[in-house]
């Protein structure tokens, strides 16, 4: 490996958000194009030997870290935050003391708070899990903004969907303007959004929703799909009445809760069955549907064919789905 390369280790959590994976390897590869000379050797890293499922029901394959490894950085990919893991806490522990660049994607980086190394930092996560990372590590300043680069303090962490304009600043801090721009050119950008930009705002915008009550319900919505809310929790959650609740998804959506909450379940359904590897059974539990002839009859009326003809047009690289599909 040449002197300059920095090895990259990106450790998947359960459930971690696949985009990110992606452009943050895109990103460092145009890079690497852009230089021409291999700057980031990228590794794909897990806890434990097997594949790690991501949130879209990909399954990817990393190695378990060596004592023996030295990186210049490493990377935690998570989606939902989940238990803390004494394994997990100790590796970073570690690689800190080895004066490792750490990060986070999506919410990697509230594995770095649970080990005790972002007290005091500025941190950004996915917004569905903001509220209740504040909650957990209070010594932590979570931001609703895209991105935080802190290289002084050997910090970073991005929202899923901000991955690639942390490259972008990423090239500008640790390389100048000028690569920055090249870089910029190279990946067919105009430029790469600010870390201050809101994530909430993004999502009103994304929707042209200009109620924020119907934002919020949304946002519960698409935060809990695998769970779904009964419309009056939203409602309660929200600050508002059912009634009031129904008369803005009919305003502006021209549809009712529950219908809306439906439709977001089937379409998530229907990315999964195409590029995932979960049985179709899996798909139908994750979306929450109780059982199999539950979730094959919604999604019928909503798509115009069953759950197993979806599976059938999936692209053949993908491996197959696990056996015991009952639907």
């Amino acid at each position: 490996m040449p002197p300059t390369t920095r090895a990259i280790g990106c450790l998947l959590l359960p459930g971690f958000p696949l985009r990110a994976l992606g452009a943050w390897a895109d990103g460092l590869a145009a890079l690497n194009a852009q230089q021409g000379q291999v700057l980031y050797a990228l590794s794909i890293l897990a806890l434990d030997e097997g594949p790690v499922v991501a949130s879209s029901g990909v399954a990817v394959h990393g190695r378990v870290p060596a004592a023996a490894d030295r990186w210049h950085t490493v990377v935690v990919l998570a989606g939902e935050p989940g238990a803390p893991d004494v394994r997990l806490q100790a590796l970073l522990q570690a690689w800190d003391r080895d004066g490792v660049l750490l990060g986070g994607l999506g919410s990697g980086a509230a594995a770095l708070a649970a080990a005790g190394l972002l007290d005091g930092h500025r941190a950004c996560a996915d917004w569905a899990w903001l509220d209740r990372l504040a909650a957990r590590h209070p010594q932590v300043a979570w931001s609703q903004g895209l991105w935080d680069l802190t290289l002084a303090r050997r910090r970073f962490s991005a929202t899923s969907s901000a991955a690639t304009d942390l490259i972008g600043a990423w090239a500008h801090q640790l390389h100048g303007e000028p690569v920055q721009q090249e870089w910029l050119l190279a990946m067919d950008l105009r430029h790469s959004r600010p870390a201050e930009d809101r994530q909430r705002r993004e999502h009103l915008e994304a929707r042209d929703v200009a109620n924020p009550k119907l934002a919020e319900a949304l946002a519960l919505m698409e935060a809990n799909l695998a769970e779904p809310l009964p419309t009056e929790e939203v409602a309660r959650l929200v600050g508002v009445s059912r009634r009031q609740l129904e008369r803005l998804f009919k305003q502006h959506l021209d549809s009712l809760p529950s219908r809306h909450y439906l439709a977001l379940r089937l379409d998530r359904a229907q990315r999964l069955l195409q590029q995932g590897t979960q049985s179709i059974l899996q798909v139908g539990l994750s979306c929450g549907f109780a059982s199999g002839p539950h979730f094959s009859n919604a999604y019928k009326a909503h798509h115009g064919h069953t759950p197993r003809e979806e599976r059938s047009r999936r692209p053949g690289w993908l491996a197959p789905a696990p056996q015991g599909d009952l639907s």
